[in-house]
């Protein structure tokens, strides 16, 4: 079957908007305005969770041997990012970034606060991080702060594809359930459960929408009315809550909130909108992002985490915007170069893999 650019195309451009948020909400919490920032959240995660739901089928097999290769993938990442963590701390220059990163610290909670320096690796946390239980990296806060992403996906895959393959006639019944369970956590926020219940129950709804929409296009007269009805409830919002709460978008997301929810349908709405719409013919820079996602997932947690370095001593020396925009094209060229590094590593990983499979079963 021929690929289909366009998917890759949405992934590579929801990929560079992940870049951008974490540059205006991590680096650029010292200068970024906050209206830009949420802003930002238009173009979010929700896309990913439906851009794996129109090219998810109900082959339970195939699904979890990919999803075992990228375990697999993930922990060779991780223990990469270990050693380059340690390392970094080894050498001191977590130390001299403390200085400027205690209002990070401060804003983001306790369990981004740097562990003491050890010259002992802390092997627990490498463990943990392959149990996707994500105790924080010191020197690349950034990656740990956006793996939440990947274990929501791990678990809503798996209960996706279990729905696709063995209840098919039933999906718009479970769609109901994970959106129906989500409107009852918000409006009984004492409801609302903790982990990754919440999470899970939107996302699911989303993957499984976009999978009901595969291989189909939204119908013409129908784009007006779905715009329009997210314009009035956000219209409705900031009438009646006014603009401060817009300014909480950020919290509105971890859970997901409903303030958060109409927020980021938007790109939801203009994904499912322009698929089977527009068509892209051609390879790009965007495409070739967008086909290797997962490395550039990897790479921006690192990039994000390195342009603390160049942000906070540049913050006073030029306008926001000027300096936003340069830190933001610093992080992509990063993250580009990062992924590509990446990438090559995970390959050669795999290779030496596949040579001690090799050898021990030579030897049983």
């Amino acid at each position: 079957m021929k690929r289909d650019l366009y998917i890759d195309f949405a992934k590579g451009f929801a990929t560079l908007s992940i870049i951008f948020i974490h540059t205006v909400f991590w680096s650029g919490q010292f200068y970024v305005p906050t209206e830009l920032r949420v802003l930002s959240l238009l173009i979010d995660v929700p896309l990913f969770y439906a851009l794996s739901g129109l090219t998810s089928g109900g082959n339970v097999e195939k699904t979890l041997y990919r999803l075992l290769k990228l375990q697999i993938t993930f922990m060779i990442f991780v223990t990469l990012l270990f050693f380059l963590d340690y390392l970094f701390k080894v050498l001191g220059l977590n130390v001299f970034g403390l200085a400027w990163m205690q209002d990070f610290y401060s804003t983001f909670g306790s369990k981004y606060v740097p562990q003491s320096i050890s010259d002992v690796p802390q092997w627990q946390n490498l463990g943990n991080w392959y149990l996707h239980q994500y105790t924080n990296a010191d020197t690349f806060p950034v990656v740990m702060g956006s793996f939440w992403y990947l274990k929501v996906y791990f678990i809503l895959t798996v209960f996706g594809v279990l729905i696709i393959r063995f209840f098919p006639k039933h999906i718009n019944w479970f769609i109901t359930l994970c959106f129906g369970l989500t409107l009852l956590f918000n409006v009984f926020p004492h409801y609302y459960p903790t982990g990754q219940v919440s999470y899970v129950a939107f996302y699911l709804g989303i993957f499984l929408m976009a999978n009901k929409l595969k291989g189909k296009k939204i119908p013409t007269k129908t784009v007006p009315l779905l715009y329009g009805t997210l314009i009035l409830i956000l219209a409705f919002i900031f009438l009646t809550e006014g603009k401060e709460l817009l300014m909480r978008m950020n919290k509105a997301k971890f859970p997901p909130k409903l303030l958060y929810i109409f927020w980021s349908s938007f790109s939801l709405v203009t994904l499912f909108v322009l698929y089977n719409r527009l068509k892209i013919s051609k390879e790009s820079i965007v495409t070739f992002i967008g086909k290797n996602a997962i490395f550039f997932y990897f790479a921006q947690g690192i990039s994000s985490s390195l342009v603390y370095f160049i942000a906070v001593p540049l913050q006073d020396s030029m306008p926001w915007w000027v300096l936003m925009i340069l830190i933001y094209l610093i992080n992509v060229a990063l993250a580009f170069a990062i992924a590509v590094a990446l990438k090559k590593f995970d390959a050669w990983s795999w290779k030496i893999l596949a040579f001690l499979r090799k050898k021990t079963a030579s030897v049983s």
